[in-house]
């Protein structure tokens, strides 16, 4: 994982929409970065409805919120209508944002070793440099962990 104190990698990809969306957009903002694996899982979905469920609090701090998966834009649609998603989600899937936030790797699921998006939260201030990072998601209390 990147580490507190270093400068956010720089990233452009797509939202929902097919608008283009880049670190440089949220220059003077906190964002909160949050990677997931699929859109519409069970895990993901808490995860989702955690953050939307606080959304204006988020606000209310001066934090914007942010959601990468490797899923397709299409796809986002979907689970930001079905859950009435307030932020954007960005269609990564040549993987370009996940790795570079180091996001994706190996993983162990009972007993087998595949690679995929690792659950990760970074938390970058208002200059672009990382001051938080969340490695132990708790999907169902994801705002709990960003606002201790």
């Amino acid at each position: 994982m990147l580490q507190i104190g270093t400068k956010a990698p720089y990233f452009e990809g797509v939202d929902e929409n097919g608008k283009a969306v880049s670190l440089k957009d949220f220059e003077g903002k906190k964002l909160v970065l949050y990677f997931y694996p699929k859109d519409s899982t069970p895990g993901c979905t808490a995860e989702a409805c955690d953050l939307r469920d606080n959304y204006q609090r988020f606000l209310a701090l001066g934090y914007e919120v942010l959601g990468v998966s490797r899923d397709s834009a299409a796809s986002h649609q979907r689970f930001i209508a079905k859950y009435e998603l307030p932020f954007h989600l960005i269609a990564d899937t040549d993987l370009t944002i996940l790795k570079a936030y180091e996001a994706w790797g190996e993983k162990k699921m009972y007993g087998k070793v595949t690679e995929g998006t690792l659950r990760t939260t970074y938390v970058i201030d208002e200059q672009g440099v990382i001051i938080d990072v969340i490695g132990k998601v708790n999907t169902k209390d994801h705002t709990a962990q960003l606002l201790r």
